[in-house]
């Protein structure tokens, strides 16, 4: 795809209404960012996955994980923002553009001391290298901002295909700390969502949809393995599924996670 593509151009338009100017990032302290978002934060991996962070002003990315191979099959030096945008689902590429531009409204509207509390969450379809399609679950949080620029965004994209293989896409703002959420966004007004799981429930289905055990998320969180089976009950009830795989399903596709 071409950078003066109607559809590249226009995500630039979106970008550029948040940033008016470029940094000369720093790779270390980026890395470093990286790092700690990716222990401290909401953020699952329910199948394979990548990172990277993207810069809006130059539109390119400063940071692409090796791990891209084992996604798409693109080594991470190939992997350009033109051809991250060539590779979108034809189909898809509607509701990217709709999700990033709610992004954009999102953020700008946001109190800068709010920024860190809130992780952008949507799937979408992309081309692998074989030509083959996956579902990639993407969420994004603001690593490199101030008060009247937002530079540059930590990504992370997981394959979530053997979950949700089929459907359209589904976007939220998942807010951290006590933040309110926002999910399954369907139109251009956030409306606060009711959050149907307490804290600790949030924290223990966010482990079952990563795969673990009863047991292992007791030892994780540091509490009976009888609570534990006692949350994933109530959150089962909650969610009106009757096996764990149904509750990730759901959860995937209502954007709890």
């Amino acid at each position: 795809m071409k950078t003066n593509s109607s559809f590249f151009l226009t995500a630039k338009k979106f970008w550029r209404t948040v940033v008016s100017k470029e940094t000369n990032p720093d790779i270390e302290k980026l890395q470093q960012q990286v790092d700690l978002h990716k222990r401290l934060l909401n953020i699952f991996h329910a199948g394979e996955y990548y990172y990277y962070v993207f810069s809006m002003h130059i539109t390119q990315f400063d940071i692409m994980s090796d791990h891209v191979k084992n996604v798409l099959g693109y080594e991470s030096e190939e992997l350009t923002v033109d051809l991250f945008m060539e590779i979108i689902h034809p189909d898809d590429k509607p509701y990217f553009l709709n999700f990033e531009y709610k992004v954009v409204e999102f953020f700008k509207s946001l109190p800068l001391e709010k920024v860190p509390y809130y992780k952008v969450q949507y799937d979408l379809r992309l081309r692998k290298k074989n030509g083959s399609y996956i579902r990639i679950l993407h969420q994004a949080v603001q690593v490199d901002y101030d008060k009247e620029n937002y530079y540059r965004t930590l990504s992370i994209d997981t394959n979530i295909t053997h979950i949700k293989p089929e459907g359209n896409p589904c976007f939220s703002l998942i807010g951290l700390d006590g933040e309110p959420s926002y999910y399954n966004i369907q139109d251009n007004f956030f409306k606060k969502s009711f959050d149907l799981f307490t804290r600790r429930e949030r924290e223990i289905l966010k482990e079952i949809i990563e795969g673990k055990t009863s047991l292992q998320i007791a030892k994780k969180l540091f509490i009976s393995h009888y609570t534990v089976n006692s949350h994933r009950r109530n959150i089962m009830e909650k969610a009106k599924v009757n096996t764990p795989l149904e509750l990730v399903s759901k959860s995937i596709k209502e954007g709890w996670i």
